[in-house]
């Protein structure tokens, strides 16, 4: 006999095929082509149980539109296209937090898949978003799912939109339930939003700080017959510890696919005598043409609410190449940090470009700019820093750079297991050198403040995203205790805003920094 898992994991609110970055898109991705893929393979497959594993309700500039333009009381557009795909069950991720916790229970109520939720919990250490678990039956087998999410969540979450909630371990939440779920079930499959920390071998791929779990998990946690992943937005069909384990990428570019073969022993006991794994590409599947009819009207207004000009350029804030782009400082990377100082009331501000779809800004300036160039809802924190703080977090920003075959390049670690170009920030308000050549830890230098050397005691205010203001990137000198205030406002909102009161603005360089290899 066998049971077929299939997974989606980490859409962020992309239905259509298109990163809105253009108006007429056709991307290998997206949640319409998910529904014709799961579709056939329901038909094709038997014993098929679907699982939505998180991070679906933030992300993309439909997902924006409704909750904050529309200040819609739950995403009715994800919920149409997700109940229509019929998931047997769905995990919360970690972004399903970032518009609260009403938008997020209204979102619940609307769906039709059963939620699963054991290491969130209540003041009373109860679960609040559904059960811990359930045991299946599928045709005669017992089949138990457990559902986890990434306790890294309180670590860049606004506390307000937790409040009442404590994030437990899915390793130790896991050990507490499978013995549990082993004296009812046959087979068990752990669900979890969260990634893997470790390679196959056991080696760290990762600064461990519990954010991902999945090998620990199944290192110390018996009884595990197969884990369905996210998070990481890695694409992953493979074993570790004997265990077939999936992550299928984000936007819906792939469905995940673990096939377990389901035997009977001689004491007519059920066991997975074989599995299969694998990743299939959502682009060789067309657009779900119901869906999409549905949802035509829903697109057409972001579309035009994307295209209205909201500010016309003196100059150019466009750029084609990203990595250029943090090399040498360009205009629109000035207009951000220009953005983040007005807004709080300092001189000192860090940011980065996010992903390698950044281009800047076209004139004239559409909220479809803004949305794709800032594709995160963060809003800003003042932290109160030291000069020891304000270096050990340039010096952490600078392991971004290596150098390979005569030329300065990307560290591999920002790359694999996954692109983390978001943890590359470039700094203003100061001016600095990074020289590729030094050993990582030493490597700014000339590094001046109103002219003047940074002393490692001078007390510092520098604006921040949220993620980095609690030391989200592994930046362990930032936490919530510097925080000074912040402004509730996503950064998105601030550049918008700024944009309707300034019609003209001029795109401005001052090339405060650089990057270079100098033996």
């Amino acid at each position: 006999m066998k049971i077929n898992l299939l997974e989606t994991s980490d859409t962020h609110g992309f239905l259509f095929p298109t990163n809105y970055v253009n108006f007429h898109d056709n991307k290998p991705f997206g949640v319409l082509r998910c529904a014709t893929a799961l579709k056939q393979l329901k038909n094709k497959l038997d014993n098929v149980i679907t699982i939505d594993n998180g991070d679906f309700l933030e992300g993309s500039a439909l997902a924006y539109f409704v909750a904050k333009i529309q200040e819609e009381g739950a995403p009715c557009p994800i919920d149409i296209a997700f109940n229509e795909m019929h998931y047997n069950f769905g995990i919360l991720g970690n972004h399903e937090f970032n518009y609260g916790q009403k938008y997020l229970r209204n979102t619940i109520a609307e769906c039709n898949r059963q939620f699963l939720c054991a290491n969130i919990v209540d003041d009373n250490h109860q679960p609040t978003y559904g059960k811990p678990y359930v045991i299946k039956n599928i045709n005669g087998v017992k089949v138990g799912f457990l559902g986890l999410t990434t306790q890294g969540t309180t670590k860049w979450e606004k506390k307000e939109n937790l409040a009442g909630l404590h994030f437990l371990s899915a390793r130790d939440t896991a050990a507490k339930y499978l013995p549990e779920m082993r004296k009812q079930a046959n087979i068990n499959v752990v669900m979890y939003h969260g990634g893997i920390e470790r390679d196959k071998n056991g080696n760290a791929t990762e600064v461990q700080t519990g954010e991902n779990e999945t090998y620990a998990l199944l290192k110390t946690v018996p009884g595990i017959d197969a884990i369905i992943t996210g998070h990481q937005h890695r694409k992953i069909a493979d074993y570790i510890l004997g265990v077939p384990v999936i992550q299928p990428g984000h936007r819906g570019e792939y469905i995940g696919h673990i096939q377990l073969d389901v035997q009977k022993n001689n004491q007519g006991k059920y066991y997975v005598a074989d599995s299969d794994v694998e990743l299939l590409p959502t682009k060789d599947y067309d657009v779900d043409s119901k869906l999409a009819d549905d949802l035509s009207d829903i697109q057409a207004k972001i579309n035009h609410w994307l295209d209205e000009p909201m500010a016309h350029i003196e100059g150019s804030m466009e750029f084609d190449d990203a990595f250029a782009a943090r090399l040498n400082k360009n205009s629109f990377v000035q207009f951000i940090q220009n953005i983040q100082m007005r807004t709080m009331g300092v001189d000192l501000s860090a940011t980065a470009l996010f992903n390698d779809e950044a281009h800047g800004f076209e004139n004239p300036i559409t909220m479809r700019n803004i949305i794709t160039n800032y594709v995160y809802p963060n809003s800003l924190a003042v932290l109160k820093i030291t000069g020891a703080d304000l270096k050990q977090a340039m010096e952490t920003s600078a392991k971004y750079f290596d150098y390979r075959d005569g030329h300065i390049t990307i560290n591999r670690d920002y790359i694999f297991p996954k692109a983390k170009h978001y943890n590359y920030d470039m700094y203003e308000g100061v001016n600095y050198t990074i020289n590729v050549a030094k050993p990582v830890g030493h490597r700014i230098e000339g590094l001046t403040y109103h002219g003047k050397p940074v002393d490692d005691d001078q007390e510092l205010k520098i604006a921040l995203n949220v993620y980095r203001a609690v030391g989200g990137g592994n930046f362990q000198m930032f936490n919530q205790d510097k925080i000074l205030r912040s402004d509730d406002h996503m950064m998105s909102q601030l550049i918008a805003d700024y944009l309707r009161q300034h019609k003209v603005i001029k795109a401005e360089n001052n090339h405060n920094f650089k990057v270079i290899y100098r033996p």
